[in-house]
């Protein structure tokens, strides 16, 4: 196989995210499948790659796949890795541009898929779920926090509203700043809220995946979530969540406080979970890295003649459309 190199803007510091923290966790799955190494582009860290250094040697570009993932900087990345084998792997959807067609396509849930099924058709498009490492497992340990909540990509309903209401019947723990050892603090809770769509909807771009929640019911936590984008994936409301923001604010507080108090919970089953696992995701990593390899090794023998869907195009299929209407007529 080809050596894989991950494309990041930086390792941490103001690049530090969910996606992030994601994108190096399949870069470390993959080192067990072939040689990986990360790639930063921004900004120049001691013992890392950088980007410009690479294209110094140009002997070493044949024979390597570069794997980007950070949205904002796609447009710009495709433009300086042309002419070299590209695999693209979209967290989220809705960035607004367009991919050429000998640029596979590695999402991390379904909904991602759909997008890129949709707007790319004839690119060579793969699921590949982020990974839930073993860390975020139920330890049966006594909960203290009856709801914990991450201020971050939280709407002002959650934080100003429901928040409010909830403190004056139970313990609410706002986290507001990075926690290392996350997997402990939701064994320590009996519900999790999250609510994301509004953040999102502001960034006009999607849920990609949605790690909290997930991690979260790895825990064995209560979770209350909104279900847009990646999140509609493996959250299932009234099966294994509940959907948070439910028409009122007292409805709301009435169910959040019923399932403190409740021991007939809904868990996540652990045959879902494994899809999420490290074992499941290399497996699957590995045969799309195989497919991929043998896309790159025979594509200089075909010729790409697949239409795109451009707007000439949907403008010449409407006409069409309008014009066989009229013969009916």
């Amino acid at each position: 196989m080809r050596k894989l190199y991950f494309l990041v803007p930086g390792t941490g510091g103001k690049f530090a995210c969910g996606g992030l923290w994601a994108e190096l966790k399949i870069f470390k799955l993959a080192q067990q499948i072939c040689q990986s190494q990360v790639v930063t582009y921004r900004q120049r860290e001691p013992e890392t790659l950088f980007l410009d250094d690479i294209f110094k040697q140009r002997k070493f570009i044949e024979d390597a796949i570069f794997i980007i993932s950070w949205g904002f900087d796609i447009p710009n990345l495709v433009s300086k890795l042309k002419n070299c084998h590209v695999v693209y792997h979209a967290h989220s959807a809705g960035y607004n541009f367009t991919l050429p067609p000998d640029i596979p396509i590695i999402t991390v849930s379904r909904n991602t898929m759909g997008y890129w099924g949709q707007k790319s058709p004839s690119s060579l498009i793969y699921y590949l779920p982020n990974q839930i490492s073993s860390e975020f497992t139920n330890l049966h340990i006594e909960r203290d926090i009856d709801v914990l909540i991450q201020a971050r990509k939280s709407s002002e309903y959650l934080i100003k509203q429901l928040v409010p209401e909830l403190k004056k019947h139970c313990q609410v723990y706002v986290v507001d700043s990075y926690i290392e050892d996350l997997g402990k603090l939701f064994n320590r809770a009996k519900v999790y809220l999250y609510d994301s769509a509004e953040y999102w909807a502001q960034q006009r771009i999607s849920e990609g995946f949605g790690l909290q929640p997930m991690e979260a019911l790895a825990c064995g936590c209560q979770v209350f979530s909104s279900v847009n984008g990646g999140l509609s994936d493996y959250l299932d409301p009234g099966f294994n969540c509940y959907k948070i923001a439910g028409y009122s604010t007292t409805y709301d507080v009435q169910r959040i406080l019923k399932t403190i108090n409740s021991s007939d919970n809904m868990m996540l089953l652990e045959q879902v979970l494994s899809e999420y696992r490290a074992g499941n995701i290399i497996r699957r990593l590995e045969f799309i890295l195989k497919d991929i390899n043998l896309f790159f090794d025979l594509k200089s023998q075909y010729i790409n003649d697949i239409q795109k869907l451009t707007k000439f195009k949907f403008t010449k299929l409407f006409l069409k459309r309008i014009y066989k209407k009229l013969l009916k007529i």
